[in-house]
């Protein structure tokens, strides 16, 4: 039987390249889009290249009952990448950012993703091989905010970074709850890629982001888990 993978925000950019690459590794995917007409869209363009193993899944991280819904056409489940994420609105200065800002990109990017972890925890438990990626980002290492050497030490963004800084906590929080088990969960930073999130300014092309969070979304029962990788390998927390 194949394993199965839910990815979250999978209807496009870096979800949707890592549902491309999963397939062509024999995996059934769950698309979860929070728009139906979107997730519908990358539905097609999948079945297009000769993938037929793919389901598109209404899901929005901000609505419990959406998730609980999503949950419910699910029989079974290896596999969670949770990649939905918001940038929030610009500027995010520490001492100027809204609360509104703040609460909106941590109820997706935060809230959203542990509310979705949490409901999808029983059937990854029925797995004999589940997998949970966060995919994280660098803006997200407070090693790195530290740094004045990193190259991106100027991008403080309140809001982005700090959700991101919040994930990191939950992966180490829930790997830890998991350890004498065979879960295996990381966060993964894709890289600073080229996708509409952030209007394709992003250097890194979208294959090799999906190839990263692949990467750890299919290891073997030696692998890693509760830590923070980049491309390099590990990340400062």
């Amino acid at each position: 039987m194949k394993k199965k993978v839910l990815i979250t925000g999978g209807n496009k950019g870096i979800g949707f390249e890592t549902a491309k690459q999963l397939l062509a590794k024999n995996y059934f995917v769950y698309i979860g889009c929070r728009d139906k007409e979107k997730a519908s869209e990358a539905l097609s363009q999948l079945k297009a290249l000769g993938f037929n193993d793919v389901e598109a899944i209404a899901l929005d991280v901000t609505s419990e009952e959406s998730i609980k819904h999503a949950a419910a056409q699910i029989d079974s489940l290896d596999v969670l990448i949770n990649n939905a994420g918001i940038p929030g609105s610009y500027p995010q200065k520490a001492s100027e950012t809204s609360q509104e800002n703040l609460r909106n990109v941590f109820d997706t990017n935060f809230f959203g993703l542990i509310q979705t972890t949490q409901a999808f925890i029983p059937l990854l438990k029925q797995s004999e091989t589940p997998r949970i990626v966060n995919v994280s980002s660098d803006l997200g290492s407070l090693g790195y905010h530290s740094n004045p050497e990193w190259e991106h030490y100027d991008v403080k963004l309140l809001a982005y970074c700090s959700s991101k800084t919040a994930l990191n906590a939950f992966t180490v929080m829930l790997a830890y709850e998991f350890k004498d088990t065979n879960f295996k969960i990381n966060s993964v930073n894709p890289g600073y890629t080229r996708t509409e999130f952030n209007n394709n300014q992003g250097p890194k092309p979208v294959e090799e982001a999906g190839e990263l969070i692949v990467k750890y979304a299919i290891l073997d029962d030696n692998g890693p888990t509760g830590k923070f990788f980049s491309e390099g390998g590990e990340s400062p927390w």
